[in-house]
Parts: C-alpha cells; structure tokens; sequence
C-alpha cells in the first residue's frame, strides 16, 4: 500500500514524489533491509548515489519486492547521480550504465550531477593531491558535462536530468546554453541553512528543489562533538511539542510546506515508519517564518578543500 504522498510537477509534465528515502550514509548490509522496509511502509520515491556505494544492495532490495508482487518498477521514481570523478562527456554513459547494472534497472526517473565541482578521473572517488586536498580537473566545464547528460536522456536512459549543489549563477549558465533545462536542483535544506534565496530563484525559473539533509544529518562522520545539534534545539523541541509531533516529523513537513522534495534518511525501520508520518498536519505560516529564523548559515556539506576550482559552488551567496 503506497503511502498518500503529493507529487510535484516539473516543467516537463513529469512527476516526482515530494517525500522519499534517503540513502546517503546508509551501509552495505543494513541499506537492503531499509529499502524493503521503506518500500512495504509505502515509500515509492529511493534517492540513490554511486558515490553512496551501496546501490547495488539498493537493487537487490528493488528487485525483490518486485519478486514479491508488492511493486513494479514503473510504480517507483529512483534518483542517482553522477559522480565527480566521471564528469569528462566521455564518462558520463559509463558511469549512468554502471549505476544501472548496480541498481539492476533499465532506466533511472532521475540523474544529477552531483556536484558542479569535476575531480580527476580514474578509479579512487576522492583523489587527492600531495597535500591531502581533493583533486580536482578544473579543464572539465560542468556544460560540457550536461550535455552529455542530455544525451542520456535522449537514449532513454534517464527519464528526467537535473543538478545537485548548484548555485544560481552555475544553474543559469546551464538553463541558458542547453537544449534540456534541469528539472530539480538537489541541495542542502534544514533550518540552520534554509537556502531561501536559491529555493526562490529555482522556483522562478521552474526547477524543483530537493532538500537532502533535512535533519541536520547528526550521523555526519565528519561531525565535531561542539556542532549544534538541530534535532536538540530547544525552539524546535517547543514547536514539535505544540503540534505533538516528533522533531524529525516537523523537520520534514516544513520542506514539504515550503514546496520541495525531502529525502531523510534512515536504516531504522520504527523511524522509516515514522518519518512517513507526515501528511496529517501542516504548519502555519508563523511557524514556518519562525523555522526560517533558525537560519546562521550552518552549512553541514562545505565541500572542503575544493575552494580553488573555478566551479566551487559556495563562492556566491546564493
């Protein structure tokens, strides 16, 4: 039984669940379990990544629910995204088809690029150089690599392409020197960065926003023992008592409120089941304009050591 989620329309016509699971940080061995618990629960929307390494055990989990009669593969919309050590155009079909075998799909409903940021190809996901700091081939233009991208919509092998962690001004180079604009714009959303200026622009040109994130991703390994915690804040605690809701809960529904896709994540299937729980209240206007005022910039992804490359995404604003 799928779960009652509102589905949101892209520019296309095309439509994509506003809720679905998260998979980023989710390890081989307990991420196959979290995909059939999410998938009997009535999740239908599996935000995926090759850089996750785990889309493989996504697949298996897929496969056997669709085994079992409880989906079928048109019923799903499954997200991944390419990777940035695969972003020269020669790459891209590569890296789509090896996602593909992993996921054991013919086609994927959605293909970012996942950062605008290119590294240098080859074998390891985070090459660095002899400083320690990610390697990145600033010879590569995140253009060259959308048109790539278009090209495997074109073939049938993405039903929908879009961009992750793109800025405005990276998102408007795009729309304006391509034949297929993105659908979505996938980035970092919670109320300690609440994007409000990028998520405005992306609605004014007809792109749709993914919140990745939303809970402040607390399991984050590069978390330091003083970062505020999102979950523990006391405003968030009175607000989810007022509504008798979970933070997680409220976390959620206040990107749902704001218009975007969210994709928490869990392993746990009690929390899979109760972040689902979501669809039976929505959030005042005040509240939502009190969450905004969390706001300090709390940046949780900062994509560190890649601040040299022309396409570093948080030199601007917004």
């Amino acid at each position: 039984m799928a779960l009652n989620v509102p589905k949101i329309k892209f520019y296309n016509g095309d439509e994509i669940p506003a809720f679905g699971l998260g998979t980023w940080k989710s390890q081989p061995g307990e991420v196959t379990q979290a995909v059939k618990d999410a998938i009997d629960i009535g999740y239908r929307h599996i935000d995926c990544a090759h850089v996750y390494g785990n889309e493989k055990e996504v697949g298996q989990a897929i496969a056997a629910k669709v085994s079992e009669g409880v989906i079928k593969r048109e019923d799903l919309f499954i997200t991944s995204k390419l990777w940035n050590t695969y972003h020269k155009p020669e790459l891209v079909e590569v890296a789509l088809k090896r996602t593909l075998a992993d996921l054991d799909l013919d086609y994927l409903d959605l293909y970012l690029i996942h950062w605008p940021v290119a590294y240098k190809d080859g074998p390891d996901n985070f090459p660095k150089n002899e400083n320690g700091q990610p390697l990145h081939d600033s010879t590569v233009d995140y253009l060259d690599t959308w048109k790539a991208m278009e090209k495997m919509h074109e073939k049938g092998l993405a039903r929908n392409i879009g961009v992750s962690n793109f800025n405005s001004e990276q998102l408007t180079r795009v729309i304006e020197n391509s034949k297929i604009k993105p659908v979505a714009n996938q980035i970092e959303c919670h109320p300690y960065l609440t994007q409000k200026k990028l998520s405005d622009f992306c609605k004014s040109k007809g792109v749709v926003i993914t919140a990745y994130s939303p809970l402040g991703s607390p399991d984050r390994p590069w978390a330091k023992p003083n970062d505020p915690k999102l979950m523990e804040d006391k405003k968030l605690l009175e607000l989810s008592q007022k509504y008798k809701k979970s933070p997680a809960q409220l976390l959620i529904r206040y990107q749902l409120d704001r218009g975007h896709v969210v994709i928490p994540k869990s392993v746990t299937k009690s929390r899979i089941l109760e972040n689902s729980q979501v669809f039976d209240f929505k959030l005042s206007p005040e509240d939502i304009a009190y969450i905004d005022s969390f706001d300090c910039n709390g940046r949780i992804c900062p994509m560190t050591g890649c601040e040299s490359s022309p396409h570093f995404p948080f030199a601007i604003p917004f």
